[in-house]
């Protein structure tokens, strides 16, 4: 099938949300991992390529969404979205900004918009801020995040550093007017030079009228929920055939693992609600997995009844991430976090655990990539944003739920057990 969306999200987590999203719609969606090789054939109405590029350098971020886009160009896409997390993460280089022109560029146009609002998860952009909450983004848990602490709330002061053209606001006042009032704000904006384009967006409301007014653009960014409404618009025109082929879900074991290396408030909690109730777990300390290696985590996870759903954690408070960081480097803190998590859930894999729940956007990346898995087909979301997926892996068939760190309830880890045992 000829593909209607062409979408790149800058890490793993981020594109099983914006899929999630759109497999609402009842549409085949496909997340290929990494930039595919082989030709594009045999693609959904809604492809999606996953890259592990928000804290990557601006050079290859570039370099890899350009390859990521030419691809998706041959698989027949006309229209593209640009997809990074709902709190803007980023640094004062990049690399939300610096992708965002390099695709305008590659694809000749002149103009696109930033709506990261996820008002289903909390996230609202007003007068160009973004709030988490009730709590500006600098004031919420995310200014502590361990790779890219957010310390402005502003979102055109956040993306001026990175652009090279001007960046305007397009605010709740005239989005509250409606889809044409946009348009015409948009048109204006652009006569005057305005190439990047903030919009407010407090209400899912708000953006189903943004994804009116602005699904005609070659290309959008923003968080997964501004792409939500785009399926049903598509249809509407005629864009999208109602006779797309929907998901199947494939049978898979029962044997479960739960891997978390996200430092979030909210995976704090998940984890501590998990222990609370008694499931079998071992903490992974980043300080002895330097001394030592994962040996012994391995050892106790050969010894687990997958039947249970074990739980291998290093997600810790703040505190304790930075003294690891101080201890070893930010980089190498997190990389023997994801190597020892890697290893781990090959073992597991290997031990006969078929569903796998993973937490942490670092963390999925470094999973997805050891358990050599290549494509995803989207199933039935555990929360907003957060899907479960199915995979083959080692000529496994696996389901993978792959979770951003602040997303889902506090129940999440039991939750998305419950849910694949209900479908």
């Amino acid at each position: 099938m000829t593909t209607v969306l062409g979408c790149i999200a800058d890490d793993f987590t981020g594109a099983t949300d914006l899929a999630g999203l759109l497999a609402r719609s009842g549409v085949r969606v496909s997340l290929r991992i990494g930039v595919p090789q082989a030709p594009a054939t045999e693609t959904a109405a809604f492809e999606i390529i996953a890259l592990k590029c928000r804290t990557a350098p601006v050079e290859e971020a570039v370099a890899e969404t350009r390859a990521a886009l030419q691809w998706l160009k041959s698989a027949g896409a006309k229209r593209f979205f640009w997809k990074y997390c709902s709190t803007f993460d980023s640094t004062s280089e990049g690399n939300i900004g610096p992708v965002a022109e390099a695709l305008m560029k590659d694809l000749g146009t002149d103009q696109t918009i930033y709506c990261p609002a996820f008002p289903e998860n909390g996230r609202s952009i007003f007068m160009g801020n973004l709030f988490v909450g009730q709590l500006p983004l600098a004031e919420s848990p995310i200014k502590d995040h361990p790779l890219t602490p957010m310390r402005d709330s502003n979102l055109m002061r956040l993306l001026e550093p990175q652009v090279k053209m001007p960046v305007g606001l397009v605010d709740r006042l005239t989005v509250a007017q409606g889809a044409e009032e946009i348009r015409a704000e948009l048109d204006a904006l652009r006569t005057t030079g305005i190439a990047h384009v903030i919009l407010d967006a407090v209400a899912n409301s708000d953006l189903e009228v943004i994804a009116k007014a602005c699904r005609s653009m070659t290309l959008l960014t923003g968080g997964s929920a501004l792409a939500m409404p785009l399926p049903s618009l598509y249809l509407d025109d005629g864009t999208l055939s109602a006779d797309a082929p929907e998901a199947a879900r494939p049978e898979t074991g029962p044997g479960t693992i739960v891997l978390s290396g996200s430092a979030s408030a909210m995976t704090n909690a998940q984890v501590a609600h998990y222990l609370e109730h008694g499931g079998a777990a071992f903490r992974l300390d980043p300080l002895a997995l330097a001394e030592d290696g994962p040996g012994e985590a391995l050892a106790w996870l050969a010894k687990q009844d997958l039947s249970a759903a074990p739980l291998m954690y290093a997600t810790a408070k703040p505190d304790a991430v930075r003294a690891a960081q101080e201890r070893l480097g930010v980089q190498a803190a997190g990389e023997v976090v994801e190597d020892a998590l890697s290893n781990c859930a090959v073992a597991a894999r290997d031990a006969g655990a078929r569903r796998f729940i993973v937490a942490g956007g670092e963390t999925s990346g470094a999973v997805t990539k050891a358990l050599g898995v290549s494509q995803l087909d989207i199933g039935a979301e555990i929360a907003p944003g957060v899907p479960w997926t199915y995979c083959v892996s080692g000529g496994e068939q696996l389901a993978l739920t792959l979770k951003s760190g602040n997303f889902g309830a506090e129940t999440f880890f039991s939750d998305a057990q419950e849910k694949l045992v209900a479908l």
